[in-house]
């Protein structure tokens, strides 16, 4: 216990009883100052201070922490009915979370009710966090002109999980449904327009188009072959149309159908022959 308390301007010392019957000092004056470092030991400080102005740029927070448990750590405010709201340091998920909770500040964990919002200015370097407003209207700027991947496990492209549906908003309607991570079909709400061509992207693989219920594939031009093909395998009762050299049918659209032959292809023969054939024919 110190031996000498020296104070300046007028005070008060009163000593009384506090609430765990330990004997308590009351400095009743307009100032009192502390010369030197002030050490407090006890199990709570209470400041009942209109104003709390601290020097020091850093404040330290969970100074012994162990890391033996997790423990949280951050500031936590008073709503008085309503939930309580808290930044802070997640040590089991090891992130900084903005939080309205039912938690008093006692303890070493922060519970969560809710996610509260933060309003941050629009970023203007890589690493500032972005808001809704800039990013809408980075992708409006786009125009479309961007890509997304989807994937099943790979964490730097867009995750889509077996069942999950993706909607892409916009002129053209598209709604995407991921029948399995890797495999995603497309359902158009509408005709699609100005495109150029469609390949498929396994190697030897098939291109199916196919119309719904009883519906046709309609060509309203021309169909082209932009090149010779070789003989395809004869399948049972499947029509393959392709084109080759030009032979007896003068046509060079050739055509396997195992109802017509097991093991020939045939040629599809042009008006010009097939008047000539009646004729030589009678």
């Amino acid at each position: 216990m110190a031996k000498t308390l020296r104070t300046s301007g007028d005070y008060t010392i009163k000593t009384g009883t506090g609430a765990s019957g330990s004997n308590s000092v009351i400095f009743d004056s307009k100032t009192t100052r502390v010369s030197g470092d002030l050490i407090v030991d006890g199990t709570s400080t209470t400041l009942n201070t209109a104003t709390l102005t601290i020097e020091d740029p850093i404040i330290r927070l969970a100074k012994n922490n162990t890391n033996t448990v997790d423990t949280d750590s951050g500031i936590l405010i008073e709503r008085g009915v309503d939930n309580n709201a808290a930044f802070y340091w997640n040590e089991g998920e090891t992130s900084f979370k903005a939080v309205l909770t039912t938690s008093d500040g006692t303890g070493t964990s922060i519970t969560d009710t809710s996610l509260a919002n933060i309003q941050v200015l629009d970023p203007t370097a890589s690493s500032h966090a972005a808001t809704k407003n800039y990013v809408d209207t980075e992708i409006s700027s786009i125009g479309g002109a961007f890509s997304i991947n989807f994937t099943g496990d790979d964490s730097t492209t867009v995750a889509v999980a077996s069942g999950n549906t993706v909607d892409i908003a916009g002129g053209s309607n598209i709604s995407t449904t991921a029948a399995e991570p890797d495999t995603v079909t497309i359902n158009l709400n509408q005709n699609l327009t100005d495109i150029n061509s469609v390949s498929t992207g396994s190697s030897n693989g098939d291109l199916i188009v196919q119309a719904n219920g009883s519906g046709s594939i309609v060509v309203d031009n021309i169909l082209t072959f932009n090149s010779t093909a070789s003989t395809p395998t004869i399948d049972s009762s499947i029509p393959k149309l392709y084109h080759k050299t030009a032979a007896g049918g003068g046509t060079g659209v050739f055509f396997v159908n195992s109802d017509v032959s097991a093991t020939e292809e045939g040629e599809l023969i042009s008006k010009k022959k097939a008047t000539a054939l009646a004729i030589a024919l009678g």
